[in-house]
């Protein structure tokens, strides 16, 4: 059975704040995103791990027992190493690398690993992206790209983040980029150690979405996105309904949403090439 580390990168007290707005636990919302694309009859062991909270794994846990990793998001900057856990976190994505476990990053996950492997991470000049990221679009790299087999070639997806990677690591390719940022998905390989990342949150639901944008409601208006507190409250309001189905045509129409952001198979489908290009293999060998 395949083993799967589910680095969790956010402090437990913001995420109890982002469930008491609806919002689900991380990992469960991986769990479940990566479970959906299993092979039948397969099943999968997953360890969280809250590094948002400074643990470290147990004592006789090795990062070598692990067939694949996943470094979640977080409301952290890189760039601020003075920050609470984040030279730690450098350190356990650097282990994870050059330990060889195959690992997927999503938004802080993909620039904790851009700055572990050399490259860089700025706050985005273009401003946040929260909510649902437009016409991402895949490079030639990113096209012959397992990460978006199966996936449109220019596509929306859930998100939320200011800040985004400005270089990339020595012998990273760029996979996909939108107006908003131009690393929306980067890959790196060398021989047994390879790491895949996105810009965006294939693991959130609209519940997530909506769980943010009512905890930081002030942002919202500050960032323009948003007229009135009213209106915030409509936007939340239409993102729980939407996580509870998307039959609300009304909603769909309202928001320009295609089945990129509403079909879950095709929302996670890059947790899905990477388990079975990347960890289902790695556990073969194990």
């Amino acid at each position: 059975m395949p083993r799967l580390l589910i680095v969790n990168c956010t402090a437990d007290a913001l995420l109890q704040k982002l469930a008491a707005q609806g919002s689900r636990p991380y990992d469960i919302l991986f769990t479940e995103s990566v479970t959906r694309h299993l092979p039948a009859g397969r099943s999968l062991e997953t360890f969280t791990l809250n590094v948002g909270d400074g643990e470290s794994l147990p004592q006789g846990v090795q990062l070598g027992d692990f067939d694949g990793a996943w470094l979640s998001g977080s409301p952290l900057n890189v760039y601020r190493p003075e920050q609470p856990t984040v030279r730690e976190q450098l350190d356990l994505a650097r282990s994870i690398w050059d330990a060889g476990v195959p690992a997927f990053g999503s938004c802080w996950g993909l620039q904790l690993m851009t700055a572990a492997l050399g490259g860089t991470v700025r706050l985005n000049p273009n401003g946040r992206e929260i909510g649902v990221a437009r016409r991402i679009c895949t490079t030639d790299a990113g096209r012959a790209h397992a990460l978006y087999e199966g996936k449109h070639g220019a596509f929306d997806a859930l998100c939320s983040h200011e800040d985004e990677v400005e270089t990339l690591p020595a012998g990273a390719e760029l996979l996909a980029s939108n107006a908003v940022s131009r690393v929306q998905a980067m890959a790196v390989r060398d021989g047994a150690k390879s790491f895949w990342g996105v810009q965006y949150h294939p693991e959130f639901d609209f519940g997530s979405v909506a769980g943010i944008i009512a905890l930081r409601a002030q942002r919202h208006l500050d960032e323009g996105l948003a007229g009135t507190a009213a209106e915030v409250d409509t936007i939340v309001s239409d993102f729980h309904a939407l996580a509870r189905g998307s039959e609300r045509k009304d909603l769909v129409w309202k928001y320009g949403l295609h089945a990129d952001v509403l079909d879950a198979g095709v929302r996670t489908r890059e947790f899905g090439n990477w388990l079975n290009t990347e960890v289902l293999p790695h556990a073969a060998t194990r």
